[in-house]
């Protein structure tokens, strides 16, 4: 049978399954002689304000903290498997820089200066940079993942849809809870939480993470550990209840990754030194250092106040910055031909202020005014000491600072237009000014950037100090730009009955232009021009429904996407170095349906199964090449990356009674379909593959005590999720494979005092 045959084959059967399910619950209803319990009631603010996960005419999927234990999830990456349609991964070449596409929207490069496509919010605070944004689950009250443009209540950059990160609330109760694990690879990791009122209306909490383990493998020509993982994150909250009427809550969050930088697989033998590939994927060779950090820091201040029955008034002010300082050995063979030392620095400060208004009957309003003020910098070497070698080798520097002014006005309201229709309405605008500078210098001679003790702002002056004046001049300029979009956002829902409701909407969002950060003039003269913003137009018809007295939850959505000038960055050799090329890629459309499901077959059982397909592609695109100026339709040739065609997840829950408590039982298994890695086909593509996972988690009947037992990856499958591709590049080439976790198996016991 041939593979597109096999792959509708497999679709349809899904969907069959899916559907099915009603009928066989409704004949394994017939068959139960006692009265069973429902399933419990998910509550959710992805429209600002909280309600009940089945009243949400938006496509969204929510994780308690519960849920999270239940199975073992580490990071939020682990939600790839469980969300239809998503790529929530750790980017190439790093250990806590997140990758995350929703239905075929979002942000492969994490350079600074490029914006993401699904926006990341920690407790409603907008995370502008994905360095450090592969966040830990601890101390948390649950994550949302929004699917679709979120630019009416979200703002830019959640064209693709929203991940919130919801921590801890304070609640005034004593609290202590301890957690240790260990586990595979010699993992080690201990969590410790806690809380307590120091007085009637004052609260404070805390939690601490450790987190530990070798490497999955090593650098043969070293003995470092690679894939390795070494981080330390901590919480501090207070909560002051002002009166009845305000309280005023105060958050800080601080992370330290110090894990080796992340060494390549090389898929081809090296031209210069003969290296084959190794068997074992994650061991690797390099030049470079190892030592790595990314530090990431945040604190935020929520004041609420309920104005009256009816009226509410929230001001949310937050800071965060972070800081990166990490090696990328691009050939991976231990010689040094490809090398580049980066840092990354980033900072912003925001300010929401936020007026909500219900009368208890038929309407409701959230509104607000937002601002955000940041700035990324960066500066990185590519070190090439073999290219020109009677010259002693090439450094090409590279670096430069983006400063960011954002200004939103935003309002969304609810009419109830009788007892079975609801008229929704929003609106969005949003100013982005943005300037940039950008130097790119060549020497002759070998040297580390990131040894020089440079400091932001990244500017020429200060590199021209440390290392006299270049060879070239590729690049030294100052672009910037100014856009406004108005987002809107219409939806109808139709309530059928308490279990069931209907739903059609119409979202728009756009992702911030920009300047390239790489920048080559002397390449290509027009690329200190600024790219323009891209925009989604998002029409979804979805279905909310409870059936079998509330035993199952079926949740669906089908959707058309018209996407204007996506934004494709383009690196290619070519005979005077590395080409960089922000594209706005014409004109693409996606497509789509998602089913959501959870069937309690009794009151001790129950299966859950998600169902993602999307068919994505270019309508028109023309590629200019940089050097020559020639241009080539490439409408054919590209594909959407980080997209697989269909995605799908079946698992299963079993509780058992113990005389000493519960011990419950959860599995689960999750394909995704054959992934391109970048806009055209490359050697790095990853072919269809499953995980399946299974969990043991005891719980004793005094709430006190819990041990789990974990199995990930149990079929210790190798699969791809991210690399580079440049070829012959500098005497060899440099096709270099990143992958996910292998099969782990870790025990975590817990006790809450």
């Amino acid at each position: 049978m041939s593979q597109p045959k096999f792959r509708h084959s497999l679709l349809a059967l899904a969907i069959a399954s899916v559907v099915s399910l009603p009928a066989y619950a409704q004949d394994q209803q017939n068959n139960e002689e006692n009265e069973m319990e429902g399933l419990e009631r998910i509550e959710v603010t992805a429209r600002r304000k909280t309600e009940s996960l089945q009243e949400v005419p938006v496509s969204v999927s929510s994780f308690g903290a519960g849920d999270l234990d239940t199975i073992g999830a580490e990071d939020i990456t682990e939600l790839q498997q469980r969300i239809p349609n998503a790529t929530i991964q750790v980017s190439r070449g790093t250990n806590s820089t997140l990758t995350a596409y929703i239905r075929g929207v979002g942000q492969q490069d994490p350079l600074w200066g490029f914006e993401p496509g699904v926006g990341v919010y920690i407790d409603d605070v907008y995370v502008a940079r994905p360095q450090g944004a592969v966040l830990e689950v601890f101390d948390i009250e649950r994550i949302e993942v929004l699917r679709g443009p979120q630019g009416t209540l979200y703002g830019k950059n959640t064209i693709g849809g929203a991940l919130k990160y919801v921590t801890k609330e304070l609640t005034g109760y004593d609290e202590l809870a301890i957690q240790g694990t260990v586990g595979s690879f010699n993992q080690r990791d201990l969590k410790i939480s806690g809380q307590t009122a120091l007085s009637d209306n004052f609260f404070v909490g805390a939690a601490v993470a450790t987190l530990q383990r070798d490497g999955f493998g090593e650098y043969r020509n070293t003995g470092e550990e690679n894939y390795n993982k070494d981080l330390m994150t901590y919480r501090l909250s207070a909560k002051w209840l002002i009166n009845d009427d305000m309280d005023l809550k105060f958050s800080y969050d601080n992370t330290e990754d110090e894990s080796n930088s992340k060494g390549g697989h090389r898929l081809l033998a090296s031209a210069v030194t003969g290296q084959e590939p190794y068997d074992n994927v994650y061991d690797s060779n390099t030049a470079m250092p190892v030592a790595n950090i990314v530090e990431t820091e945040g604190m935020s201040l929520t004041f609420n106040w309920d104005i009256d029955a009816n009226w509410g008034f929230k001001s949310i002010t937050a800071q965060r910055e972070g800081y990166t300082d990490t090696n990328i050995d691009f050939n991976s063979t231990g010689e040094p031909i490809f090398m580049v030392p980066a840092i990354y620095e980033d900072e912003q400060f925001t300010q929401e202020f936020q007026l909500s208004y219900t009368n208890n009957n038929d309407f409701d309003f959230v509104g607000g005014v937002y601002y955000y003020d940041g700035e990324a910098c960066g500066v990185f070497g590519t070190v090439l000491p073999l290219y020109l070698a009677a010259l002693g080798g090439v450094t090409v520097d590279n670096g430069g600072c983006v400063k960011t002014d954002s200004f939103a006005v935003y309002g969304q309201g609810n009419y109830d237009l009788n007892d079975d229709w609801t008229l929704t309405l929003g609106g969005r605008y949003t100013n982005d000014e943005k300037e940039a500078d950008v130097f790119r210098y060549t020497y002759l001679g070998v040297h580390y950037i990131n040894d020089a003790g440079l400091a932001t702002p990244y500017d020429p002056a200060q590199v021209r100090a440390a290392f006299g004046d270049p060879f070239a001049v590729n690049s030294e300029f100052t672009s910037g730009g100014d856009w406004s979009r108005f987002s809107p956002h219409v939806a109808l829902n139709y309530q059928v009955n308490n279990d069931l409701m209907f739903y059609g909407s119409y979202s728009n969002g756009f992702k911030s232009g920009g300047v390239d950060m790489r920048a080559d003039k002397s390449l290509n003269p027009t690329i200190d021009e600024p790219y323009d913003p891209e925009v989604v137009d998002t029409f979804e018809f979805g279905m909310k429904s409870e059936l079998l007295d509330g035993r199952m939850r079926l949740n669906s959505a089908v959707f058309f996407s018209d996407y204007t000038d996506m934004q494709v960055t383009v690196q290619r050799v070519v005979e005077a170095g590395i080409s960089s090329q922000v594209l706005n890629a014409g004109e693409s459309t996606v497509k789509g349906f998602e089913v959501e499901t959870v069937f309690a077959a009794t009151d001790s059982l129950n299966f859950t199964a998600m169902l993602g397909y999307i068919d994505a592609e270019f309508d028109a695109v023309v590629y200019t090449e940089p050097a020559t100026g020639e241009t080539t339709d490439v409408t054919d040739a590209w594909s959407f990356q980080n997209t697989p065609e269909l995605t799908y997840n079946i698992g299963f829950n079993q509780t058992f009674d113990l005389a000493n408590g519960q011990l419950v039982w959860s599995g689960n298994y999750a394909f995704r379909d054959d992934t391109q890695m970048f806009e055209a086909p490359s050697p790095l593509d990853q072919d269809s593959y499953g995980l399946l996972n299974t969990s043991l988690m005891w719980y004793s009947n005094s709430g006190q005590w819990s041990v789990g037992l974990h199995g990930k990856n149990l079929t210790d499958e190798e699969y791809r999720v991210g690399g580079y591709n440049f070829g012959p590049t500098f005497g060899d080439d440099a096709v270099v494979a990143y992958y996910g976790d292998p099969r782990t198996v870790s025990l975590t016991v817990g006790y809450k005092f």
